[in-house]
């Protein structure tokens, strides 16, 4: 039998802590067949980049690495370091997760993607340049010629993810090593890279090892699985048997903690797996997930667990496989101490036609030259205005969660601030609690920052690295204080229980609490002045999806509880869908639909709303969903192009030029749901439904919620 074109066998890694051995990886195996995509699935800290990063020889000197990777039947292990040079660009090329770090903001996107040429195939730079146009062209950007000139913060995200594509590619590799190459990335933006990518590895039958822990990504891309947890393989199969049938329980727990895209799964509790992942430089004995396993038994956690091969090529880390049941049911919903006002009341905080303008260089727009004085050349970018938030009217009500979904550069997070008043708005109204605060002094705003607060979507950039968790939130408890405060630390220690941290977390410092206890610590932190509006801007788009399930749980019990109101800023669908009473669709800083959960999950869509279900992607195997709406372009119509339809530049059901001249009138198929278009509301209603019907949608990895 041939040999597979990546071959990993018993790969072991180890860093030595002041604490003892880290082992990051155990024992891991592997193979990537030529033209297979093989997906890398496990929370933070299973070791999936270290995979990679052992791929390519790029571990730090630290790093004690035993196994064999084989590649095209040569061992990489032990090669010297012009040997990997050699080899990476050229047989092996890797895509990272953040273009904003991976490209060099100083060098323009022609240099960057030529590089691999000029300094892997001593080519020319003119003769790599121009390859460098066609290999942006390829991976689908319109204008590469023009593109060339720009640098990277002039393009959005997933234009950058693409420039990353067509570097890692442009020098021939037969495999890619992608280490979650759209969790960054808008469900339009991520479906379209996933169609390149699809498309590159059947044309040029790359390989590739697919790192992700978006499992719906892996669905849509995979041949075959490898789950790991805590640098163990645990589980090994195709797509269909992993997804379809997981055997292991952490595949199971996986699978149960991902909010579903359903009509029939909103305001349910969400199934996470319980406990903490374990401390690498002390395991425990025995199955290393038997802390969290709902299914453990006392053999579990006295024998050591094998990779046991199953039919097929499936291979499973778990002697009870064949006897688990369905993954435990979440507990019951608590019941809400501060229900929703009745329909009609005055809303909490209320934006009208707010607007919020901004001005911001051309990519490869160039330089325009004028005259200082008279007599001075002087350059200038070329530039153009960006209406970020464009006319908009949104109101939120005394206990209400609304979602607000749409692309990056929509406007999402802009609103958001306005509507606390962290930016301020170039025209229109912010109303709350029936006060009109636009234009009220910073001086005056203190009642406001005790009312209103934000929980930021990166718990790392918005917790001080310096102060400890209690002083934090403490901090926050003092400043909204009207005097001194004598039972300070009682009180800080009664708002971590809240957020269900222990009361010692008070003296530790953000360094030493995972991601998800430091996002506790930031709602814990917004919740120290009692507030009764909070923006949650993207607040779990970048944690696992167990720890996003523990926290989409505890901000419903809040909002049950406490009755505070949310705008719940977010671009996946699914979260929006679980957690929101309405949805507002956003794009290019205008509302372009609006209502019920249930509304707008349900035709009549806008175009754009379609667009954006039909593009998300689901964990099932074989679940029916309608073909992909691709959108035109990448960007909204400039400044000049906005007197009609924002979107009619994208839109792929245009009418023609009354969508590029004349503002779209307002539809209401029912009270409360409202859809801005120009298309017939019966053409509209004719629609067949996005999301398909689930019977099973957590049988297979959990629950039945039936």
């Amino acid at each position: 039998m041939a040999e597979p074109l990546l071959a990993i066998s018993d790969l072991s890694l180890t860093y030595e802590t002041p604490r003892g051995a880290l082992q990051a990886l155990d024992g891991v195996s592997l193979a990537v067949e030529a033209g297979e995509a093989v997906a890398v699935v496990g929370e933070s800290g299973s070791g999936k980049s270290s995979v990679a990063l052992a791929i390519m020889g790029l571990l730090g000197r630290e790093a004690m690495l035993s196994g064999s990777i084989r590649f095209e039947g040569r061992e990489l292990t032990g090669l010297d370091a012009k040997a990997r040079r050699e080899l990476r660009g050229r047989a092996i090329g890797m895509v990272f997760q953040d273009p904003f770090t991976s490209l060099n903001p100083s060098l323009t996107i022609g240099e960057q993607v030529a590089e691999p040429l000029v300094y892997g195939r001593d080519l020319r730079r003119s003769a790599a340049l121009a390859r460098a146009i066609a290999a942006l062209g390829e991976v689908g950007l319109a204008n590469p010629a023009a593109l060339v000139t720009a640098y990277p913060h002039q393009l959005s995200g997933g234009m950058q993810q693409r420039v990353l594509i067509a570097a890692a590619v442009i020098a021939g590799p037969r495999l890619l090593v992608l280490d979650e190459p759209t969790t960054a990335l808008d469900v339009t933006v991520e479906a379209q890279i996933l169609d390149l990518l699809d498309g590159l590895r059947r044309d040029r039958r790359l390989g590739m090892l697919f790192i992700t822990h978006n499992l719906g990504v892996v669905n849509r891309i995979a041949d075959r699985v490898c789950v790991l947890y805590a640098g163990r393989v645990v589980e090994l199969g195709s797509r269909e048997e992993v997804l379809g049938s997981p055997a292991h329980p952490y595949t199971k727990g996986l699978l149960a903690s991902l909010p579903r895209l359903s009509l029939g799964e909103r305001g349910r509790r969400i199934a996470p797996i319980p406990g903490r992942f374990p401390d690498l430089t002390d395991p425990p004995a025995g199955c290393i997930f038997a802390p969290r396993c709902p299914f453990v038994e006392e053999r579990c956690r006295a024998e050591t667990q094998p990779l046991l091969e199953l039919a097929g090529s499936r291979a499973v880390r778990c002697w009870k496989s064949g006897a688990l049941g369905a993954w435990p049911a979440p507990g019951p919903p608590r019941a809400a101490t501060h229900p929703l006002p009745a329909q009609g009341s005055a809303p909490l905080v209320a934006a009208q036609t707010l607007s919020k303008l901004y001005q911001r260089g051309r990519a490869g727009g160039g330089l325009a030259w004028s005259r200082r004085l008279g007599v001075l050349p002087w350059p200038r970018l070329r530039s153009e205005i960006v209406r970020a938030v464009d006319r908009l009217s949104l109101a939120v009500g005394r206990g209400e969660v609304v979602g607000l979904v749409g692309e990056s550069g929509s406007g999402k997070s802009t609103l958001g601030r306005i509507m606390l008043r962290l930016v301020e708005p170039s025209s229109g109204r912010i109303l709350f609690d029936g006060a009109d605060i636009t234009a009220l002094p910073q001086k005056a705003l203190a009642g406001l920052r005790k009312r209103a607060q934000i929980i930021f979507q990166n718990p790392d950039s918005s917790l001080n690295p310096r102060r400890r968790v209690g002083e934090a939130i403490g901090r926050a408890v003092v400043l909204h204080a009207d005097g001194r405060v004598p039972d300070l630390r009682a009180r800080v220690e009664r708002l971590l229980d809240r957020v269900g941290l222990p009361p010692a977390y008070y003296d530790r410092y953000p360094h030493q609490l995972s991601g998800g206890e430091k996002q506790r610590v930031g709602i814990a932190r917004a919740l120290a002045t009692g507030p009764r509006f909070i923006v949650c801007d993207e607040p779990v788009s970048a944690l696992d999806v167990s720890v996003q399930a523990t926290i989409l749980n505890l901000l419903g019990d809040i909002r049950d509880e406490l009755g505070v109101s949310y705008l719940f800023i977010s671009h996946d669908l699914s979260v929006v869908a679980h957690i929101a009473d309405r949805i507002a669709v956003m794009y290019s800083g205008r509302i372009c639909e609006m209502g019920t959960a249930e509304a707008v999950l349900a035709p009549p869509y806008h175009p754009y709303t379609e667009a954006l279900l039909s593009a998300a992607p689901t964990p099932i195997p074989g679940a029916q969903r309608r073909q992909r709406v691709r959108l035109r372009g990448d960007s909204a119509p400039a400044a000049a192009e906005r007197a009609g339809c924002p979107f009619h530049s994208r839109c792929p059901r245009k009418l023609g030029a009354i969508c590029e001249t004349m503002e779209p009138p307002l539809l209401e198929p029912r009270p409360g749901h409202s859809i801005a278009c120009h298309l017939p509301l019966a053409e509209l209603a004719r629609v067949p439904p996005v999301i398909p019907a689930e019977p099973c949608a957590r049988a297979c990895g959990g629950f039945d919620p039936s």
